[in-house]
């Protein structure tokens, strides 16, 4: 079991006269970037196992960062050096709440940070959404990079205008890898499965649809940049939607006005004539349906009600005018946020906000369990914001720790008892060691085909390799 390899007399640095052996356990729920940024800080206090849904580990890095992205999964390489750390295991292929509760993990452990993340999908709440033809940006992300839940996903692309809902980074993402020319993304790590649909792709036309108007937009100018600069597709805005922005430059913040300005030039100039593809953003729009096509069975379209703004800046509300405008396309793609769910009956909820309801990442009413992330704060940020609230979570407990908020006189068995609960429910667990064995077959299969990696996209499968590899 790789956690013997804890079982020595070390003490621990923050808790005095605690060796290793018998000092602080830490269980973190979710292999994310919170879970393991949590781990990160903690590490230097206490003895930390990760538990991890997937047998493969990084969360949104491997699952929500674009492609073409590569310079943002950098990251990994500190998740390794942390999941490698003597004091610290993975494991994966464990389904807190399912395979194991909550209850049975503050027994093992002197404290559980929840760092799961969100993994639902937010309802835009209008008809016609469950059509074929309709998908939130989480599944269809999910779909390009490999999630095993989402490989059946099978979008239908020979239509030639797709809507995306949101304006935001994810948003972008989406417009970028339905525009960008397939020679752009071949050399990219996105699945074989997805390469190929998109290479026969007949979508030529994608509007980015925001309820509120260019100031309030949500992406950074570094996605924006990307789609100005996109081969062989330009810009095609309505210059109504800017009336008035050229006189609330000055006022704005440098960040804010830079962006403005790049969209403001995008609108004006365009790009080349010649494009075959075109992308746009609509301002000051709301869906209030999706249409379906005469035999009802798949969308053809979208109804959006025309808004005016109530208020100015960041906090201008959006207002229906009571005029509604008609939207002919065949792909719609909801991109409004992820959401978190609850994953075990004895954490509390907030199903309002969906998040587990805390005070600076400790768990209201329930001592030695904490949150970290976007289950902690809601899906919004960075890796770097996620970095510096897991770092507040640990920070957090190791006070806590230290004030004698948490028992540590108690020996607790940590991953000894859990690894044997599991093995009587018959749970296969997967190591970090044998999750590199897992990336070093995707890292040769997708030098076959002259990429970083070819993504393995089935849980089964992953086993059964590491099955062969083992034997």
């Amino acid at each position: 079991m790789s956690y013997n390899k804890k079982h020595v007399s070390v003490t621990l640095p923050g808790v005095r006269g605690l060796s290793s052996s018998s000092g602080p356990r830490v269980c973190i729920v979710g292999g994310g970037p919170a879970g393991f940024y949590t781990a990160q800080q903690l590490l230097k206090d206490a003895a930390v196992d990760v538990y991890e849904r997937l047998p493969v580990p990084f969360g949104l890095v491997r699952f929500g960062v674009a492609p073409d992205h590569p310079e943002v999964k950098n990251v990994i390489n500190t998740f390794t050096q942390t999941a490698q750390h003597e004091r610290c295991s993975f494991h994966g292929n464990v389904n807190v709440g399912k395979d194991v509760t909550i209850d049975e993990l503050r027994q093992a452990y002197h404290a559980v940070v929840l760092s799961y993340g969100a993994e639902g999908n937010r309802s835009m709440g209008i008809p016609g959404e469950d059509l074929p033809g309709v998908f939130s940006a989480k599944d269809f992300v999910g779909w390009y990079n490999g999630l095993p839940s989402n490989k059946e996903l099978r979008p239908d692309l020979s239509c030639e205008t797709a809507v995306i809902l949101g304006q935001g980074n994810v948003a972008l993402d989406v417009a970028r890898i339905l525009l960008a020319p397939v020679e752009m993304l071949k050399e990219t790590d996105i699945t074989q499965n997805a390469l190929k649909a998109l290479a026969g792709s007949k979508v030529r036309r994608v509007l980015i649809v925001g309820r509120r108007g260019p100031l309030q937009i949500a992406c950074t100018i570094k996605e924006l940049r990307e789609m100005v600069n996109l081969p062989n597709s330009r810009a095609d805005m309505l210059p109504a939607d800017f009336e008035g922005i050229a006189e609330a430059l000055k006022d704005l913040p440098r960040p804010r006005k830079r962006l403005t300005e790049l969209m403001m030039k995008a609108a004006k100039e365009g790009g080349d004539d010649k494009a075959e593809k075109c992308w746009g953003f609509r301002f000051f729009r709301s869906p209030v349906e999706v249409i379906a096509g005469a035999d009802g069975k798949r969308a053809t379209g979208i109804r959006l009600a025309l808004n005016k703004l109530e208020g100015s800046g960041e906090s201008a509300r959006a207002e229906v005018t009571g005029q509604m405008e008609d939207v002919d396309c065949g792909l719609i793609i909801s991109s409004i946020g992820y959401k978190s769910i609850p994953i075990d009956p004895a954490v509390p909820f907030d199903p309002r906000r969906a998040i587990v309801p805390n005070e600076m990442g400790r768990v209201q009413d329930t001592a030695g369990l904490y949150c970290s992330g976007w289950v902690k704060r809601g899906p919004t940020g960075v890796i770097a914001t996620t970095m510096n609230d897991s770092f507040d979570t640990a920070r957090v407990l190791i006070q806590d720790m230290e004030a004698g908020k948490l028992d540590l006189s108690v020996n607790k068995p940590g991953a000894q008892a859990i690894t044997a609960l599991l093995q009587t429910r018959g749970v296969r667990t997967v190591l970090f060691s044998q999750w590199e064995k897992i990336n070093a077959e995707e890292e040769k299969r997708g030098k076959f085909l002259g990429k970083p990696r070819e993504k393995l996209l089935d849980v089964d499968e992953m086993l059964k390799i590491l099955g062969r590899l083992l034997i």
